[in-house]
């Protein structure tokens, strides 16, 4: 591993302090691209107005339109936790601006696959719908699109994912990564999408003079704290929007202003709410949502969005704590089975493959990604984990999940392996850092050998050189728990990283706990501090480098510093 820290531009981070941001925030925030005093301005008015979304404006007549006549509307959502928030915000939303008539529907992983698919489209329609809303998918499902239109359906189609050549033939289409949208903030998340359109539905019916004494106009500022949670959990870029929209959502959340099922995701993950942070959303709400859409049904995760019953969120968040737990033990197993599997490719004292491929019978189709993720962070290559499909009539096929390291668009690799092997690839899409496609079980060898040839053509010894990014020294009198409160409150994410900092340290004493974690006794700077490395064996130098973060640790009612040890370098 290579620590390297970031460049800090001065006259930058000057700037910041002259404004009357802390010194040491000030340096965290020009490091990562912050200019000015506006970019940390997260007040609603600085948000990016609506009009920049191309379509925006017909989709508002559209469901303005719908709204007006009682028309029955259908919401299709994605079964990742971006998915379920954006279908709950878009349940809510209509529903605070007068709809009666709204409904959703959510693929099941298994049986239905992504997106809005023909039969998805026949089963919208029999429920009766006149308009048929994608939220977090569509942008693909030309053909989804082709049957609902034959069938009568108006179809809004809001994604926020990357379009292919041939856009469906939808209604209206609200994209900001459609050809022809100018609306600066790329990144948003399907759930943010949502919540712009519902915000341009109500400027279209505050225009047509709907809102009087009798039906005052809705407050949708409520609907932020899902609008945060999807964000965070999509790991979708934190761009000065993006960054707005989070903090929105988690001051409502800390005064105590957020949906019951909410509550009782944070009271089921033992989190508190008056204290939420970023990392309550990627790490202990998320995962429990998302574990309803990769061993069971999405629709639990959504129930629990959208219910005002206190009781009835309660029960459901148990349910996705129980899921979630279940998720985690088939996760672990698989990871151990896996790792067996990649050790037995290569001896210790060589180097990984270039590109990593895994599969066995009895893996779960729901958790190949996650796998595939611990896999890439442990070895730093691209990695693949395979499962069987459990649909009915596709025993033989195989969908697999990958994940990838900077410096390996793993989207394009898959392209070129289906151009060099046509038919190999039954299907596949995705990202830069992770993709997806589903294959025969006689093509595996064929799809390994072909992925690890675009890997060494591609691969250099400076991209798999693992590159950790840190914020250099942490000047001493930092070294405290309320900076480290300060610190947590920040927005951090994916595109705006949380700090880590580096420098050398004396270890005074290491030991094992847990049978796999090191804990250690330092010296940093000639003072005596905590650390904790988690999933590390290998014991450490008397003096290394290492990167950390800054946290607390509450020990018998008393709250200490401790370091978060990320990555050593010696």
């Amino acid at each position: 591993m290579k620590i390297i820290p970031r460049d800090i531009p001065p006259r930058a981070a000057w700037t910041l302090e002259q404004g009357g941001i802390h010194p040491l925030l000030a340096r965290l925030y020009a490091a990562r691209g912050v200019i000015g005093m506006d970019e940390l301005d997260d007040g609603l008015g600085k948000l990016l107005p609506p009009s920049g979304l191309k379509g925006i404006a017909d989709a508002a007549v559209l469901l303005a339109d719908a709204i007006a006549k009682q028309q029955k509307m259908v919401i299709v959502a994605d079964y990742d936790c971006d998915g379920a928030t954006a279908c709950a915000v878009a349940l809510r939303g209509l529903r605070l601006l007068g709809a009666r008539h709204v409904d959703y529907l959510v693929p099941d992983r298994v049986a239905d696959g992504y997106g809005l698919t023909p039969p998805i489209s026949q089963r919208v329609k029999a429920m009766g719908a006149d308009i048929l809303i994608t939220v977090d998918n569509g942008i693909a499902s030309v053909e989804g699109v082709e049957t609902a239109n034959a069938l009568g359906l108006k179809v809004l189609v809001t994604d926020h994912h990357l379009p292919a050549a041939q856009l469906p033939d939808a209604a209206v289409i609200v994209n900001p990564n459609q050809p022809g949208c100018t609306f600066e903030s790329k990144s948003i998340a399907g759930v943010g999408v949502m919540f712009y359109v519902l915000l341009a539905v109500r400027a279209e019916m505050r225009a047509r003079g709907v809102f009087t004494a009798g039906q005052p106009e809705p407050k949708l500022d409520k609907l932020l704290p899902l609008v945060a949670l999807g964000t965070v959990a999509d790991v979708v870029k934190l761009d000065a929007n993006n960054r707005r929209l989070v903090a929105q959502g988690l001051k409502r959340i800390r005064a105590g202003v957020l949906p019951v099922g909410l509550a009782s995701l944070f009271a089921a993950a033992v989190r508190k709410p008056e204290v939420a942070t970023t990392f309550d959303f990627g790490f202990s709400l998320g995962p429990r949502i998302n574990a309803a859409g990769r061993l069971a049904d999405m629709t639990l995760g959504i129930e629990c969005l959208v219910t005002d019953d206190a009781a009835r969120a309660d029960e459901l968040a148990k349910q996705l704590d129980g899921i979630n737990r279940e998720r985690r033990e088939i996760e672990g197993g698989m990871r151990e089975q896996a790792m067996e599997i990649v050790d037995s490719m290569f001896d210790e004292s060589e180097e990984p493959p270039p590109a990593i491929c895994v599969f066995d019978p009895d893996f779960h189709e729901g958790v190949v990604g996650i796998v595939a993720g611990r896999i890439k962070d442990k070895l730093h290559r691209p990695t693949f984990v395979f499962a069987s499909s459990q649909a009915v009539g596709k025993e033989h096929v195989l969908k697999g999940s990958g994940r990838s390291i900077p410096g390996f668009h793993l989207r394009d690799a898959l392209d070129l392996v289906a151009k060099r092997h046509p038919g190999v690839l039954l299907r596949f899409g995705g990202h830069a850092m992770a993709a997806g496609c589903t294959i025969e079980e006689e093509h595996l060898d064929t799809f390994e050998n072909a992925l690890s040839q675009v890997a060494q053509e591609w691969l250099d010894a400076a991209t798999l050189l693992r590159r950790l990014h840190t914020d250099g020294p942490l000047a001493p009198e930092y070294r405290r728990a309320d900076m480290a409160d300060t610190l947590q409150h920040v927005v951090w994410g994916q595109g705006f990283a949380p700090p880590v900092f580096s420098e050398e340290v004396e270890v005074v004493s290491q030991r094992l706990v847990g049978e796999k974690h090191l804990q250690l006794k330092l010296k940093h700077q000639g003072q005596p501090v905590d650390g904790i490395w988690f999933g590390r064996t290998e014991p450490l130098p008397s003096r290394v480098t290492l990167a950390f973060r800054l946290e607390t640790d509450e020990w018998q009612g008393v709250r200490r510093v401790r370091f978060l040890v990320e990555g050593a370098e010696y």
